[in-house]
């Protein structure tokens, strides 16, 4: 009775421990359920707890666990009789467990940095859980449009519509922007439309910092890919991500930019519009100026 008191002591550190590490990251662990616990043996996984049931965890552990120097400490708990091989093995690399598998590793593929093609971009980056949008989201927004496209479209985020048809636009934002193409002679096969994030934020909110250092490298790989050479941020929120600054939407508009070698231009969100009328007009001059550079290039 003292040696299964001391290992439900030990069970419960560690699980108030994970549900720290729940508080302060974001990623889930997952243990095969075919796969024998790392803290307990097959037979101690057999033998009902004192509640009568088996203790479960759901948590979050931090990635920087994977930097721990390899170590591991080994702490046995033998009982009356029972062989000295059994044991409950604590590894520091692992944050306390072996056999597990962090969400954000388990979805990606490791090689989506060498995709050379945006569906292959894609397919490897699909099941992105870096963050916490991972597991709220209908649909993972990529990007649509001409893979050799010069002039690209960005906005901050997906909203409802398009989480839930898994396309970037194609709301009434989406139609207001398809006219704005067709007034300078351009369709949405011309160009490439995507968002910074590829998820949508509950309730359409502003994207979080660690939601943009999650998915930013995933439009840098994008835009890798197609070559663009000009940017058009769609509102203010796309404008001050991209290019880290505080800036007004007003003070972006007047000013052509840079990202990653590549001219950037500002100008209001298409659902701005639809709420604000008044403001078309100024819309109308920055798409002029576009449509101007984008003859240039």
């Amino acid at each position: 009775m003292a040696d299964q008191k001391s290992q439900l002591d030990v069970l419960k550190m560690i699980e108030r421990f994970l549900k720290q590490q729940a508080e302060l990251y974001g990623e889930e662990i997952y243990l095969s359920e075919k796969t024998p616990s790392p803290i307990l043996s097959k037979e101690e996984e057999d033998e009902p707890s004192s509640s009568g049931r088996q203790l479960q965890f759901s948590a979050s552990i931090s990635t920087s666990t994977r930097h721990v120097e390899k170590k591991e400490e080994m702490a046995t708990k033998q009982r009356p009789g029972e062989s000295p091989s059994k044991t409950i093995k604590i590894s520091e690399e692992q944050g306390l467990f072996e056999n597990v598998v962090l969400k954000s590793e388990w979805k990606i593929d490791p090689k989506w940095h060498d995709s050379i093609s945006l569906p292959q971009l894609e397919e490897r980056i699909s099941k992105c859980l870096k963050c916490r949008l991972g597991s709220t989201r209908k649909n993972f927004v990529f990007g649509v449009g001409n893979p050799n496209a010069k002039l690209v479209f960005i906005g901050e985020a997906p909203g409802a519509d398009e989480d839930e048809q898994g396309e970037p636009f194609v709301g009434r934002a989406g139609q207001l922007l398809n006219k704005i193409l067709a007034a300078v002679q351009l369709r949405r096969e011309d160009v490439y439309i995507c968002n910074i994030l590829k998820c949508r934020p509950p309730n359409n909110r502003d994207p979080l910092p660690e939601e943009v250092e999650a998915c930013e490298p995933f439009l840098k790989r994008q835009l890798e890919i197609i070559r663009p050479k000009l940017i058009m941020c769609l509102g203010r929120i796309a404008g001050q991500t991209l290019l880290k600054t505080n800036a007004t939407l007003t003070e972006l508009r007047n000013n052509i930019y840079e990202y990653e070698g590549i001219k950037v231009l500002v100008t209001f969100h298409p659902a701005a519009l639809l709420r604000n009328p008044n403001w078309k007009r100024p819309a109308w001059e920055d798409v002029q100026k576009m449509r101007k550079m984008y003859d240039e290039i």
